[in-house]
């Protein structure tokens, strides 16, 4: 299969790096013009030069915004007014005891990863519509299905996408604008990473070792036994975008590991 998306515009936000990155290197080198989305300038600089690095072209362009607001949100619209391909990435995720979740991190992980994509989504899915061909994805996580108990409202928020996904799908029916979920499992973005190192320092185990050992305590149904790679995530995200995807709508695509029990 040969995904071609010469000619269609995407916009991914949340992209300066992790799993966001890798699906605008993934879109770009399938012929997409690419554009990057971040709060930071130096970031969204450097993410733009890997992106147009990985496609061989020159094409790929970079907004600087908050898309996480309200504002930010306007300011990326008006930076780019239409697309054909929109990957509403950004999320936030931490760790914290249920009851130590005030009603300001409640409202901020609502705001960033929901609204953020109701936002984007209000807008741009109009223009599809118009020309009868589009793609919306929502990246969730495979803790939208197994909500963990030290993520709480992260994992909350996530299950929010699938039900704002599905109910997009169906406004969005017969249109040639599809609307997916995409659910990751651990994945080694540079956070992961990150964390695992922190988790094996107070553990006093090997970095080495911690991925494994967190996956065995937190994650033990995991049939991969491993990370994905954020490449391995970005995979699944471009073939939902492609020309390929026609059929496929309305659905929550895993790419996590086997580490949801189920069939279906």
């Amino acid at each position: 299969m040969i995904i071609d998306l010469s000619g269609k515009t995407a916009i991914v936000t949340g992209s300066t790096g992790g799993i966001g990155l890798a699906i605008a290197e993934g879109l770009a080198k399938a012929g997409a013009q690419v554009t990057v989305v971040g709060r930071d300038q130096s970031r969204v600089d450097a993410a733009v030069a890997k992106v147009k690095a990985a496609a061989g072209r020159d094409d790929a362009r970079g907004v600087v915004t908050d898309a996480g607001t309200q504002a930010g949100a306007q300011a990326l619209i008006a930076a780019q007014p239409e697309t054909d391909i929109l990957v509403n990435n950004l999320g936030i995720y931490g760790a914290r005891e249920f009851f130590d979740i005030d009603d300001d991190l409640w409202e901020e992980y609502f705001q960033v990863n929901i609204m953020s994509g109701v936002r984007l989504a209000r807008h741009y899915a109009k223009g599809m519509r118009d020309q009868g061909w589009g793609r919306i994805q929502f990246i969730s996580s495979e803790s939208a299905l197994n909500i963990p108990t030290e993520m709480v409202h992260y994992g909350v928020s996530k299950t929010a996408l699938h039900g704002l996904s599905r109910g997009l799908a169906r406004v969005l029916a017969g249109t040639g604008v599809t609307v997916n979920t995409v659910l990751p499992g651990p994945t080694r973005t540079e956070g992961a990473i990150q964390m695992m190192a922190d988790l094996a320092a107070e553990r006093g185990v090997p970095v080495a070792d911690m991925e494994a050992l967190f996956l065995k305590e937190n994650r033990p149904s995991t049939l991969l036994h491993r990370f994905a790679t954020p490449e391995e995530v970005a995979n699944l995200s471009v073939y939902a975008a492609s020309p390929q995807a026609s059929a496929t709508t309305g659905a929550s695509l895993r790419v996590e590991g086997g580490i949801v029990e189920s069939i279906v």
